[in-house]
Formats: structure tokens, sequence, C-alpha cells
């Protein structure tokens, strides 16, 4: 029976009407998380509002790792079921993460330049 839930047709055809709904609350509760991280959210009184930006940088650069982490996991599964769904979500899961690094990697520059010392905060060493 358990077998029989990992075909991919079946699992298919169970999932794709949850998947619109997911994607959909995904991308709604992103935009509503930068709006308020970068725009509702009070500034520091040191940096005042250029310290935003961490809202965004730490949360992505953790989806990053976590995102990863499953694909590593999802490839050794493959490698002992030889079951296509999990080479599937392994491919996928590596272009998400790369997306992410790139963002984590973009948002970690603009964090660099608000200290004035590349890689050397006072405030943060």
């Amino acid at each position: 029976m358990s077998v029989s839930l990992l075909q991919p047709s079946f699992f298919m055809s169970k999932t794709k009407s949850y998947a619109q709904i997911l994607i959909g609350s995904w991308l709604f509760l992103t935009a509503m998380a930068i709006y308020f991280s970068l725009w509702v959210a009070p500034p520091d009184f040191q940096q005042g509002g250029n310290s935003r930006i961490l809202y965004v940088h730490v949360p992505v650069a953790w989806m990053s790792l976590v995102i990863y982490i499953a694909t590593a996991i999802n490839s050794f599964l493959f490698l002992l079921t030889k079951h296509p769904l999990f080479l599937r979500s392994s491919g996928t899961g590596t272009e998400i993460g790369a997306f992410l690094t790139l963002l984590t990697l973009v948002t970690g520059g603009f964090w660099e330049g608000l200290c004035g010392v590349p890689f050397g905060c006072g405030m943060l060493v």
C-alpha cells in the first residue's frame, strides 16, 4: 500500500489541486513579509532605515541552507530507491537554492556597505 503512494501518477493526481493553493499562499505571504520588513518596520536608532535589509538577508540565508539540506536528503533517497520524485525534487531544490544564495550574496553586499568598514563592523564584532 505505501509503495503505491509513491507512484508519480498517483502522487501528482493527489497534489495538483493543492499545489496552486500552496504557491498562491506562498507568494502572498512572501510579498507581505517583504512589505512589512522593508517599509513598515521602524528604523534603527543608529543606522536608520538601512538596517531593514537584515529582515530580508537572514531569512533568505537560512532558507538557502535548508533547501540545500533537503536537496542532499532527496539525492540520498534517490540513490537508495531510484524513485523519480526524489530526483525531480532534488533538481528543483538546487535551482531554488542557487537563486536564494545569489539573493543572500546581493543583500549581504548591501549590508557590508552600511558600516563603512568592509567585513568589520564595530558593533557586530
